[in-house]
């Protein structure tokens, strides 16, 4: 019997908490704006940024837009970075119905087989998305990349911008890697190669500089599902590319940039925090393991070289080493930053000052900071008081949870769908975890993890193995294994 996966999705959402429908008032609002009547609200005159060579690169399949960049040369060998981000607030004012509806779920949920938005969709992905060629207002940062990667001269200023290229990590990523395949939109936008040449150079810089000091280059296996008509048709391993990895710096310097703007001005604001890791000592054993010796106390380049060392030594194992990394280092959280109170900064990332800001329309966190930036622009009182950042730093961090535990169900109960019809086939697997509760192993191809229940007694954490599938659960999304 095939699983009604959206009907499962749904339901982990309720389960979780999570609010699907909109209030009466909510829905009226979104009425008004499909008819063309938008919020009308006083804002700084917006500079006029149209005829600069905006793009955006997101996975093919993304609708809400909600980042575009660009790069100039500047003087002395500097690269002046702009990167314009969605104007959600614009259309979404705090205290109104979809502000209100926005506030109880604060993230969107992609659970693979169905998306469930932080925004409606005529929001989301459409009138405050940064869609290829309409005028949208946003929120820029501007900064310059010196040649050795330092961020100076950060400005922040409300804009208007037109996203000329709307592109994609899978086709970006290999152009920018030097390889023969030539972009569609190479050919027929001229400034396009040019442009991207420059953002590439920027990120370069940027990935220099976090690295020297301590940035961690992890790399988990990121999985995505290929549902048709609801039915789980492939679970795709999604590879990291030199898009994905531009992007990222781009995202950032961003995020650090607009911390650092308002703790200069003295505002509260929230923090997207990862502090010195609980878990150290775990991680001295782990490195003990491959005959490497970290400090005592938490250091960032000694980790990040171990962990550099041991993607070089042992590619195939790396994801799995990673994901321990990432465990051992704990969750992020968000926190309120104030006068007298430094709430940390993101130890993986190796910076001082990060906050979440590049994403309104998907995390309410990063519409908060967008509030936050445009009262400071505009001479406005800060519109969150201290205790209710804290208070929505706490709603943030508890539906964000939320979220992973539906994301994560989702995954298990794809994968036991595609795999359903494999019973008594065999796989090669690395074995992941050996634990009270079990053996665990992942197959290869395709990405998938379960349970090895029969002959895991000589099985080891890192064993290359073959196994069987021997059941699949789709209900609870179980996959039991024995070592063949």
């Amino acid at each position: 019997m095939t699983p009604d996966l959206p009907s499962q999705a749904r339901q982990a959402m309720i389960t979780e908490g999570f609010t699907l429908e909109l209030s009466a008032g909510a829905q009226a609002q979104l009425s008004a704006l499909e008819q063309g009547d938008p919020v009308t609200r006083d804002v700084p005159t917006p500079r006029d940024l149209r005829s600069l060579f905006w793009s955006s690169v997101d996975d093919a399949d993304s609708l809400d837009l909600d980042q575009v960049e660009v790069v100039e040369r500047a003087a002395g060998d500097g690269l002046r970075l702009h990167i314009g981000i969605a104007d959600v607030d614009h259309l979404v004012p705090r205290g109104s119905p979809l502000d209100e509806h926005a506030a109880l779920n604060t993230t969107s949920v992609y659970t693979g087989v169905q998306t469930f938005p932080m925004l409606p969709d005529l929001l989301s992905t459409n009138l405050t998305s940064l869609n290829e060629g309409v005028d949208r207002l946003a929120l820029v940062v501007s900064m310059t990349v010196t040649p050795t990667g330092e961020l100076e001269d950060t400005e922040i200023y409300p804009a208007i911008v037109r996203n000329h290229a709307r592109l994609a990590y899978d086709t970006v990523g290999p152009w920018l890697e030097g390889g023969r395949r030539v972009l569609r939109d190479v050919r027929t936008l001229p400034l396009l190669a040019e442009q991207l040449r420059l953002q590439h150079e920027a990120a370069l810089r940027l990935q220099t500089r976090r690295s020297d000091r301590g940035a961690l280059a992890l790399d988990t296996i990121d999985v995505q599902i290929v549902a048709v008509g609801g039915r789980v048709v492939e679970l795709r391993e999604v590879p990291n590319n030199a898009a994905r990895e531009l992007i990222e710096d781009f995202m950032i310097a961003a995020n650090s940039g607009m911390a650092r703007y308002l703790e200069a001005a003295g505002v509260p604001a929230l923090r997207r925090v990862v502090g010195e890791p609980r878990g150290w000592k775990r991680l001295r054993v782990l490195a003990g393991e491959f005959g490497t010796t970290l400090p005592e106390q938490p250091d960032a380049p000694s980790l990040s070289r171990f962990i550099d060392e041991r993607r070089a030594a042992d590619p195939l194992h790396f994801p799995d080493l990673s994901l321990a990394v990432v465990k051992l280092l704990g969750a992020g959280e968000y926190a309120v930053d104030s006068l007298g109170n430094h709430a940390g900064g993101h130890f993986g990332l190796a910076v001082d000052d990060y906050t979440h800001s590049t994403a309104p329309n998907r995390r309410y966190a990063d519409l908060i900071v967008q509030r936050q930036l445009k009262a400071l622009l505009s001479g406005s009182p800060p519109p969150y008081s201290l205790s209710e950042l804290e208070s929505l730093a706490a709603t943030c961090n508890e539906r964000a949870s939320h979220a992973r535990r539906v994301e994560r169900e989702l995954r298990k109960v794809a994968a036991a769908a595609l795999m359903a019809g494999r019973t008594g086939q065999r796989f090669d697997a690395i074995v992941t975890g050996v634990k009270e509760t079990g053996t665990f192993v992942r197959l290869l191809h395709p990405p998938v993890e379960g349970r090895v229940t029969e002959g895991a007694d000589s099985l080891h954490v890192g064993d290359s193995v073959r196994v069987q599938l021997l059941r699949t659960d789709m209900e609870l999304g179980h996959l039991d294994f024995a070592a063949a």
